[in-house]
């Protein structure tokens, strides 16, 4: 009889999985660990300094750790029980003069989500709002294709939208919508200093009120027969341009 994989019974603890994510884990004050489970060998291969004895941790082999995790989970023999992060103040945002903010419009793929808060931290952005729904969770999957990230960048989860494009721009921004039917290519735009680049999900793009609240709406080179691009790899080359130009 094959035993059923351990599903998480506590809304407010989560499992974050990989070298880079549990390290960064450990590393963020902000960050509360319940629970640390790694092998013999990653015990020692990675010189983990002597734990809080608020975390219990555990030498387990890669198998056993497996089975704690959703199916497919690409662990490395390291993985973590923590608390969700807890929420940045928006408003802080106010007071910057200038800077890349990324607004993602409903992308639910958790590996997309995931490089994008990779590269948004990797060039300097601001931070990343989402949508509270249709967007993934905050948590494994996640947080290993975000290597680290997830826990050095500022993530706004927020109920509309609409609305919270309104208040960026009262507070000084402007928004940027990324739509490969736009008339304009993004690098020939002439754009402020303090902007929200605004990304849809792949294959709907922007909603249309989404769309209505954009002050500019750009697209990027790509050959007309074929303009698809992954959202991760589109809004990495808008932030490259973004942050060259600026």
């Amino acid at each position: 009889m094959v035993k059923k994989r351990s599903q998480p019974s506590n809304p407010n603890r989560l499992w974050l999985w990989g070298i880079h994510a549990c390290h960064a884990a450990l590393a963020n004050p902000n960050r509360r660990c319940f629970r640390l489970v790694i092998t013999q060998s990653n015990a020692k291969e990675l010189a983990l300094k002597a734990e809080d004895p608020s975390i219990r941790t555990e030498i387990m082999d890669a198998y056993s750790i497996s089975r704690m995790l959703p199916e497919g989970a690409v662990h490395q023999g390291i993985a973590m029980e923590v608390a969700p992060l807890p929420e940045h103040s928006l408003p802080a945002l106010r007071h910057k003069d200038a800077g890349i903010l990324v607004v993602l419009d409903q992308v639910t793929d958790p590996h997309n989500v995931g490089a994008i808060i990779r590269t948004a931290r990797a060039l300097g952005a601001l931070g990343i709002i989402m949508t509270d729904r249709n967007a993934p969770p905050l948590s494994g999957v996640l947080a290993k294709a975000a290597s680290g990230a997830l826990e050095l960048l500022p993530i706004w989860q927020v109920t509309n939208l609409a609305r919270t494009l309104d208040d960026l721009k009262e507070d000084g921004f402007w928004t940027l919508g990324l739509d490969e039917r736009a008339p304009k290519t993004l690098s020939k735009a002439d754009l402020p200093p303090k902007l929200a680049l605004v990304m849809g999900a792949e294959g709907e793009g922007l909603r249309r009120l989404t769309q209505e609240k954009c002050d500019y709406m750009t697209k990027l080179p790509t050959d007309p027969e074929f303009p698809t691009l992954n959202v991760s790899i589109a809004m990495a080359l808008a932030l490259y341009e973004l942050v060259r130009s600026n």
